[in-house]
């Protein structure tokens, strides 16, 4: 069944984004560590930490698994939502400094949306590297310590 799910959102991505779309997600699944789960809701795909391994699940979406990265097709961008980089100050700035030296555009970015317009300079190696950066024993407690402030 996710799968058809995974397809069918897929499917629905325009033509001239299908191609970067399904790279990303292939980018995303092979390099995110083990415990990550792939869902589709919100008309995005979603890579989260399932209700299996945190059953308390995401604060603000009851019943609903941890978010950690979420990828859309917009209008005008692709958006990849990092929540890792939201809550890491210092994966943040390996980020950015990462991106100045391997992209030749400038970094569209908000708290932890990645925002890409021009698909030719999507740094496909960086959002590899980025994937790994975090276990989901690390963004359970990053999450945890935010929620306790």
């Amino acid at each position: 069944m996710q799968n058809q799910q995974i397809q069918l959102f897929l499917d629905t991505v325009s033509e001239d984004r299908k191609e970067i779309v399904t790279k990303l997600h292939s980018i995303i699944t092979t390099n995110l560590p083990t415990g990550f789960e792939v869902d589709v809701s919100n008309g995005m795909l979603n890579y989260v930490v399932p209700l299996s391994r945190y059953p308390k699940g995401y604060h603000a979406t009851k019943g609903g698994p941890l978010p950690f990265i979420s990828m859309a097709a917009q209008k005008n961008h692709i958006a990849l939502y990092h929540m890792g980089l939201y809550g890491s100050p210092d994966l943040m700035k390996w980020f950015e400094n990462a991106y100045a030296q391997q992209s030749v555009s400038k970094l569209d970015m908000g708290k932890s949306c990645i925002r890409f317009k021009n698909f030719e300079h999507i740094p496909f190696d960086l959002l590899a590297e980025l994937c790994q950066k975090i276990t989901v024993d690390e963004y359970i407690a990053q999450y945890e310590a935010i929620l306790k402030r």
